[in-house]
């Protein structure tokens, strides 16, 4: 097993920043969103930002040494964590600085000091993975990279995205072993890639090997976006056959915090949820 997470927060939050009609923010919630900051807009009647919440999702999940990949300026997030982490005695935060946004394999690439020789369980910050989803990855075999293939009617669900959202999430093409054979951006056809009629999309929860830094060293920016990105690395570890690349199904849903209109339900799903850190 393993106990190695790393949260991508270095992002910019362009589409946080949009405004939506008729959502209505207190300020605090406002200015934070205002800014992109997605990972600290408060989502708790005491404040307690998105993040938090993340955290404890792999806390839960037996995870105890959690990196945060953050912009060099990035004081506030440093500086919160950092105090969180002197003050926890069963786990540690770490920070890595991707210096400019070039993308999410660039992002994986600046954690590469924290992860040394050990495998690690890859989150985005502005989505909330299950405790379930969590802990499967981390129990997994040794020796081997992992994505999590969340079956499509599921994330409906048992998700806050809302359909049409999900039918253009990238979608996994997996053959009869569980093999990921590749990360399909935007099909026009998702059930072109079904196996044994469930389709299964990504929702960027990966468990990596130290190979993932080699593919990442090895890829050229997307053409379109001029960005280094993680799908592009992951099938670099594929076709170059650097570890073997398996695809976890699971029937759990993400929720996901993308826009203003997606604060206030995740404000009254996380109402109840107990945070046992401060």
């Amino acid at each position: 097993m393993i106990y190695k997470a790393v949260i991508l927060a270095r992002g910019l939050g362009t589409r946080m920043q949009k405004q939506v009609e008729g959502v209505e923010l207190d300020e605090q919630t406002r200015k934070a969103a205002d800014a992109g900051s997605k990972a600290l807009i408060p989502v708790s009647e005491d404040g307690r930002p998105f993040l938090d919440y993340a955290i404890q999702e792999l806390l839960d999940a037996g995870f105890t040494d959690i990196c945060l990949v953050i912009a060099p300026d990035n004081s506030v997030m440093r500086d919160r964590y950092q105090e969180i982490s002197v003050r926890a005695s069963d786990f540690r935060i770490h920070f890595a600085c991707q210096v400019e946004p070039r993308g999410t394999a660039d992002a994986v690439n600046a954690a590469r000091e924290f992860a040394g020789e050990d495998e690690f369980v890859m989150v985005n910050c502005d989505n909330l993975y299950s405790v379930a989803a969590l802990e499967t990855l981390r129990k997994a075999p040794k020796g081997a990279c992992y994505a999590a293939g969340y079956e499509r009617e599921s994330m409906v669900a048992k998700g806050n995205i809302e359909p049409e959202r999900v039918s253009r999430f990238a979608v996994m093409e997996v053959d009869g072993d569980w093999n990921l054979k590749r990360v399909v951006e935007k099909p026009e056809r998702p059930e072109d890639y079904a196996l044994e009629g469930k389709v299964y999309v990504s929702m960027n929860l990966f468990r990596f090997t130290p190979a993932i830094f080699t593919a990442c060293d090895s890829i050229a920016p997307d053409p379109v976006r001029g960005e280094l990105e993680l799908p592009t690395a992951a099938q670099y570890v594929i076709d170059h056959r650097l570890d073997s690349f398996k695809v976890l199904p699971t029937t759990e849903g993400v929720f996901d915090l993308t826009s203003k209109a997606d604060i206030a339900p995740l404000q009254e799903r996380l109402r109840q949820r107990k945070l046992r850190f401060k």
